[in-house]
């Protein structure tokens, strides 16, 4: 979070084992996916069943699905994840509205990927905000389970692996496993390689991530959904991206005489 302190990534293929893309609307990436011909990546895809009340800025759900099912065209639906997440509930959200809509959005999905990845709503400090309006409530444990029970067998119907995103909650019982959303084990399968790599030690500890560098940027996505705890404000977003300057090295800014640059050591597993 600290600004000035700078990290220089080497991003040559021969030491990037994969690169793993989170996106709610990769459509202007589709037709630039041959400058990472290079590379072996793939997706995380985040599908909900919100409105702009909730994911203020986001094409029309139908747009978004054709996304989906082209990238599935692409690249394969086995290096496509699609994230239903998080699962907030409030007095329009319901439970049976997510059950419903869960499986009008796995319907369409089907053969387009292989897993689904779900998880509930934290309550971070600087979402009280955003949220407030929306009467979003807590979710109980017994709640927790019936959307489990009912997501596992549409998932099932459809085809679909279906496991948590950093959540503490047990749901074995319903075949519900929980994620590594940065997966060796997929990594391996795409690339034919074999790795030994460790959990993340900077991730909480709900977090099945293996170890890998994070090139993302805080304050700087214009999609403002109001559950999203990577921007302070949509001010800052704004402001953030009008300092975007494609020819340099920083995604954000410029670097300036107050920057230190760390290199990090990045080598092939």
């Amino acid at each position: 979070m600290n600004i000035h302190q700078v990290s220089k990534i080497n991003l040559a293929p021969e030491v990037v084992d994969c690169i793993v893309f989170w996106s709610k609307n990769p459509k202007p990436m589709l037709e630039k996916l041959e400058h990472f011909n290079d590379y072996i990546y793939y997706f995380q895809f985040t599908l909900n069943p919100y409105d702009n009340d909730i994911e203020t800025k986001l094409p029309p759900k139908e747009e978004i699905i054709e996304t989906f099912k082209k990238l599935s065209d692409i690249i394969g639906p086995q290096r496509i994840i699609w994230r239903y997440d998080p699962i907030l509930l409030n007095n329009h959200y319901t439970i049976k509205y997510h059950i419903e809509n869960f499986e009008k959005i796995a319907c369409q999905l089907k053969g387009f990927t292989e897993k689904v990845t779900f998880s509930f709503i934290d309550f971070y400090k600087k979402i009280t905000e955003n949220i407030k309006s929306n009467c979003i409530t807590g979710i109980t444990f017994e709640e927790k389970k019936v959307i489990a029970e009912n997501l596992s067998k549409i998932a099932k119907e459809n085809n679909f692996l279906i496991d948590t995103c950093a959540e503490d909650i047990e749901l074995s019982q319903y075949n519900i496993g929980h994620a590594k959303c940065i997966d060796d084990k997929l990594i391996e399968k795409i690339t034919g390689n074999s790795y030994s790599l460790k959990k993340d030690k900077n991730q909480r500890l709900e977090c099945g991530c293996v170890s890998s560098v994070d090139i993302g940027e805080y304050n700087s996505c214009l999609n403002t959904c109001i559950y999203c705890y990577a921007n302070n404000s949509r001010e800052s977003a704004v402001k953030n991206n009008l300092k975007h300057n494609k020819l340099s090295p920083l995604l954000i800014g410029e670097i300036n005489n107050s920057d230190v640059i760390n290199e990090r050591k990045v080598v092939s597993n």
